[in-house]
């Protein structure tokens, strides 16, 4: 989680959310994909840390399964993540803080657990929670007392 938690300062940085991910590929034990908070920089509303991350451990395997890995996130996955998540059979899910504007793991939704689909994903949620949670008060504090008031909620 603090390497997701470092990525999310960089997107904090570029004055995006800060919201970072990491993919941890089990049997490499190595880093297979990171990412953060793109959206503005990219004008792609589909730029969320998770997404840039399975794209990058997508093309390091060479398919898009990501198998035999861990997915950390500083901030729980919205449905568009969750359901990426979903899709690329990832096994495992760590997220720091929950979403209570667009949490789609546990918050407001459960697709990562839902029966119903053909893939579950284990989730641990809260992990280093406060700390992600710090990071997106504060940059939306700073976000307010500069008149910035586009981003009202701590969604991405």
């Amino acid at each position: 989680m603090h390497l997701a938690i470092a990525e999310a300062k960089l997107a904090g940085a570029d004055d995006e959310v800060p919201i970072g991910c990491v993919i941890w590929h089990e049997p490499t034990q190595r880093i297979i994909g990171r990412g953060h908070n793109t959206r503005e920089r990219d004008r792609d509303p589909t730029a969320h840390a998770e997404i840039v991350a399975l794209k990058q451990a997508a093309l390091t395997l060479g398919h898009w399964r990501v198998t035999d890995s861990v997915l950390a996130v500083t901030l729980e996955p919205c449905p568009m993540c969750a359901g990426a998540i979903v899709n690329a059979r990832v096994p495992k899910l760590v997220y720091g803080c929950p979403d209570p504007k667009a949490g789609a793991v546990r918050t407001l939704f459960t697709l990562c657990e839902d029966p119903r689909l053909n893939h579950r994903v284990e989730v641990t949620p809260g992990v280093l929670s406060e700390d992600c949670a710090d990071l997106l008060r504060d940059f939306f504090r700073k976000q307010r007392a500069v008149g910035k008031n586009g981003r009202s909620s701590q969604s991405e």
